[in-house]
């Protein structure tokens, strides 16, 4: 494997989820220093007992909608590890699928909390040790959801779409630092988050029908989105930054019609 992350300290949020435990497993073979974090600390606690031995982690419990407790994450890295080459804002949570007319205000403002709240205050704490090196990587988890409609709840899609233009606003920020900043988009993969939908399906043996509307035909898998990650992370992408890159099997390649992405 490429040594692409030898001696540099990624912080991974929601890594105890599908697409960041993979994300930390194709990390560590590049030979990263991880600063594993999630508030679910037995899922957290899976992520890091499958990592290689040689893999310096450590396990950080955090709420990341709390801004106290998003700061006092970071400075603890920072003392673990004395930097942080890339942030991973990967943690992210759902909605329910009601439509307008039939909101919640309090589901929309934990959305939000968690889904742009977060990602932001972790950046804005990371920042000042990145600007001091004049270098870093900062990935996004945003969503296809955050493109065009039809693939999440009104809250959820809607925090997507400021996440992606978080994302823009923050490489203005931070270019002049060396800083990249870059979103990804994934498409339908199995997760924590659509694990309902998978299960669904398998109990009515259409599994097969899963990603059936995508242009490869077929949903994507954890590893294919920790793959695009470990890139927009490197020094490959070195010319890269402000944008936010599609993971999804060719969805938002195509025309969608009223109803046909379910």
């Amino acid at each position: 494997m490429m040594d692409r992350f030898k001696q540099k300290t990624v912080l991974i949020t929601g890594a105890g989820g599908a697409i960041g435990r993979a994300t930390a497993i194709r990390l560590a073979s590049e030979g990263a220093n991880l600063a594993l974090v999630d508030l679910d600390q037995l899922s957290l606690q899976q992520t890091k007992n499958i990592l290689p031995a040689s893999c310096l982690a450590k396990c950080y419990i955090v709420d990341i909608a709390d801004q106290a407790a998003v700061k006092a994450c970071v400075a603890e890295v920072i003392d673990a590890f004395g930097q942080i080459d890339v942030l991973f804002n990967n943690a992210g949570m759902v909605c329910d699928a009601s439509p307008m007319g039939e909101q919640n205000l309090a589901n929309w403002k934990r959305v939000m909390e968690v889904n742009v709240y977060g990602a932001m205050m972790f950046m804005d704490n990371v920042a000042p040790h990145m600007m001091a090196a004049n270098s870093g990587a900062i990935v996004n988890t945003a969503s296809v959801a955050g493109i065009r409609a039809g693939a999440g709840g009104n809250a959820y899609s809607a925090s997507k779409a400021a996440l992606i233009n978080m994302t823009k606003t923050a490489a203005c920020d931070f270019g002049k630092y060396g800083i990249r900043v870059n979103a990804i988009c994934p498409g339908l993969v199995e997760s924590n988050m659509t694990k309902p939908a998978f299960d669904y399906a398998r109990n009515k043996g259409i599994e097969n029908r899963l990603g059936e509307r995508c242009e490869l035909r077929r949903y994507g898998h954890a590893y294919e989105i920790a793959s695009v990650v470990a890139f927009l992370a490197s020094d490959d992408a070195s010319y890269i930054t402000g944008q936010s890159l599609a993971v999804d099997g060719g969805n938002t390649a195509s025309l969608n019609l009223p109803n046909m992405k379910y």
